[in-house]
Formats: structure tokens, C-alpha cells, sequence
């Protein structure tokens, strides 16, 4: 039996999930397909909200947007707070250090990116910031405060927006918005033109969504759906990270009172304190194809996090994970809609790609999305097109 909605969003991690919701808040009926909501990337990541301390070189155009989205965070999740759900938000601020003389310099070749972007970042002396946080170390070369960089625990906000999807006037009962199923194929107005307009999602297990508007939030999945417009080439690539979970005996509470994100011997580490006496240690980043934990990753994790925190040898260790982010070739989203035959395809949002941000980024993709479905758009978001790796595509799209 086919089940119909306004909107159909395949993928239930912290990205579909925030496109659900603000689709439901706009009144729009709503499905969420996934076989294990939540389970994903969403499991595994840290939740850093850190537009300032993330921005990379050769990733400058990504900034607009994840500025944007980190401050849209209080407006996202106020409904939730308004309801009773829990977020797991924290309006933490981040320390940055640095190990060794070389990467004092590499952080200070940061900074100035930073600067240039008009981002401030405060440079703190090391005895001002020990006497901050007392368990960093005694060998850090240097320190630096990011206020405006804070942060969110996934798995929290996830159960959050699943609990109120759950409770929404769309949500038509406690399971009504999900199917525990896997996307298999899109459904066209014209089943013989994958160009045609999308009208639904076959279902793995036999049954459809018919829906207005179709969002593909699966990550990896997402270029593996059958039925895509002929010539969309969606180059998503599996980032394997992994990631720890550390708990802290109640006499070293609170171990840190900010994110600690560090450079040692040039390697990235950063150290995330949870409410609940926890510490997120990560993260690796590997393209090994391996999706299981790596014993090496783990042992870096654990040797640098300790030059940035000693005491973390006193900790005990709760849970290591590894699970595979979406990278892209220039490591942005694919965010909007696909153009084929010079028209975009009516029904069809793409929202994948998001590499490390996917967190930081949500609630600037759920409002992108809902002004798609409301027929609006903006120029600024064409860099984020999800056909712009389709040479063919684009091409018509200019004719």
C-alpha cells in the first residue's frame, strides 16, 4: 500500500531530521524513510558547532553558510526547548592550543585566515588559560579563545527532533512520520524520463511514498538511489573517522569546562566535555575503505589528547566508534535542486555532501530546503549545487 505526504525525506540523521521538522513546522505533512534513524554519522559525531575553528584553507566559500547556520541554532532548537524535548545545546566556548613551536605557527597562519575573514579569535597567555581550564598540560606553546564557537550533542538532538516529529500535528501518531525501510528507487511522473518530475520513493520492501517534493538526506545512499536524472554525477566519497568516548571519575570532574580543539606535531585533536561527566575525544580521518574502529587511530587519539590533557590517562574508556561522513571533491554540499534537459526537476531536493559539517550545518539546510519547496531560492547557494560535478547537466542548464 502506497503512502502519500507532502514531502518524503529519505535519511533520518541530524540533516533529514532537521529538514523533516522545519517542513512539519511549515505545515506540511511528512515521512522520514530510514532503516535505523540516527545510527549514522549523526552517532559518531562530536556536535562542534565551530564555523571559526573549522574554516580550512580552499574551503573559504563554506563559511557564509556555516556562520549562518550556527547562528540560526537558538532559533532552531527554541521550539523544542518551548515543548520540554532536549537538545543538547551548549553555549560552550572553544580553546584552541597548540603543542610544539611548529604548531604554534601553523595556528598562527590560522588565525590570519581567520582574521581576514573577520573572524575575531583572542590569543591568550598560557597561564591565563591554565587558569581557565587547570588540567591542560604543561608543554602547550600556545592558546587562543573562539567564543562564538559552541556546541550540540547529535544523538540528543536527534532523539530530540525525532520526539517531536513524533508529537507534531503531521507526525499522525507516534510512528506515523517514519518508515523503517530503505529507499530504493525515485518515482517520475513519466516512468520512462528520470528527467521527469519526481513524484515519490520505491521502497525496498515493496510499498512507495507518493509525495510532492522528495529530499534525498542520506549521505552515501544518496547516490546509490535508482531513478536519478540521467547524467547526475553525485561524487560523494566515504571519510572514515574515528571517535571516543571517554568518561571521567567523579574526583576529575569537570576535566574541562570548554572544547579543547589542538595541534599536536601538527596532527588536529580536540576533546568535547558532555553534561553528563563524558568526554568526546576525536577525530581520525582516513580513506582507508575500512568502516571498523582502527587500532592505530585510536592509539593516536589517546597519545595526543594527552599532551593537550594529561589527566585523560585517568580516564576510562566508554566507546570507540567509526562511521564514514560524506566528503565531495571540494568537501561542500550537495545542497538544491538538479537541472536536466535546462529546467530543474520538479519534486527532486538533494541535501548530502556534508562531509564534517553535516551538525553544524542542519538547521541551515532545513531552511534552505523548506524555501525550495516554497518556490524561492537565492543565487549565493548555486556554489552548493548538487549537479555542478555533471558537466552535461550544467551545460544544458546554460543552453
Amino acid at each position: 500500500m502506497a503512502r502519500d505526504a507532502d514531502v518524503a525525506v529519505v535519511g533520518a540523521g541530524i540533516v533529514g531530521l532537521a529538514i523533516a521538522w522545519e517542513a512539519a513546522r511549515a505545515g506540511r505533512s511528512v515521512v522520514v524513510i530510514d532503516p535505523e534513524p540516527g545510527s549514522g554519522a549523526t552517532f559518531a559525531a562530536a556536535g562542534m558547532l565551530a564555523p571559526v575553528s573549522e574554516l580550512h584553507y580552499q574551503e573559504e566559500d563554506l563559511l557564509g553558510l556555516t556562520l549562518a547556520s550556527a547562528a540560526l541554532y537558538p532559533e532552531f532548537i527554541a521550539p523544542l526547548a518551548a515543548a520540554g524535548v532536549a537538545s543538547g545545546f551548549r553555549p560552550t566556548g572553544t580553546l584552541v592550543v597548540g603543542a610544539d613551536a611548529a604548531d604554534r605557527q601553523a595556528l598562527a597562519d590560522l588565525r590570519q585566515l581567520q582574521l581576514r575573514h573577520g573572524r575575531g579569535v583572542e590569543p591568550l597567555g598560557l597561564r591565563q588559560v591554565r587558569g581557565q581550564e587547570p588540567m591542560l598540560g604543561p608543554q602547550l606553546s600556545c592558546a587562543s579563545s573562539i567564543e562564538q564557537d559552541h556546541q550540540v550533542d547529535p544523538r540528543i538532538l536527534a532523539a530530540g527532533l525525532q520526539a517531536a516529529l513524533a508529537g507534531s500535528a503531521t507526525g499522525k501518531g507516534r510512528d506515523g512520520w517514519l518508515l523503517r525501510d530503505r529507499a530504493a528507487r525515485l518515482l517520475h511522473a513519466d516512468p520512462s524520463d528520470a528527467s521527469s518530475a519526481v513524484t515519490g520513493v520505491g521502497l525496498a520492501g515493496g510499498t512507495a511514498v507518493r509525495a510532492g517534493e522528495v529530499v534525498l538526506a542520506n549521505g552515501l545512499g544518496a547516490a546509490g538511489i535508482g531513478g536519478l536524472p540521467e547524467g547526475l554525477r553525485l561524487p560523494l566519497r566515504p571519510v572514515h573517522g574515528d571517535i571516543l568516548r571517554l568518561r571521567v571519575p567523579a574526583p576529575l570532574r569537570p576535566l574541562l569546562t570548554a572544547t579543547v580543539r589542538g595541534l599536536v606535531r601538527g596532527l588536529p585533536v580536540y576533546l568535547v566535555p558532555r553534561e553528563d561527566g563524558t568526554v568526546v575525544l576525536g577525530a581520525t580521518q582516513r580513506e582507508d575503505g575500512s568502516a571498523e574502529v582502527s587500532a592505530g587511530g585510536v592509539y593516536q587519539l589517546l597519545r595526543d589528547a594527552q599532551v593537550l590533557v594529561p589527566a585523560v590517562a585517568e580516564l576510562e574508556l566508554g566507546e570507540a566508534t567509526a562511521r564514514a561522513r560524506p566528503g565531495t571533491p571540494d568537501n561542500a554540499p550537495l545542497l538544491g535542486r538538479v537541472a536536466a534537459g535546462g529546467t530543474c526537476v520538479p519534486g527532486l531536493i538533494l541535501a548530502t555532501g556534508f562531509f564534517r559539517h553535516g551538525v553544524l550545518l542542519a538547521p541551515a539546510a532545513a531552511r534552505i530546503c523548506r524555501l525550495l519547496m516554497g518556490g524561492r531560492g537565492d543565487p549565493g547557494w548555486d556554489r552548493f549545487r548538487p549537479d555542478r560535478f555533471s558537466p552535461s547537466l550544467i551545460e544544458k542548464s546554460l543552453m
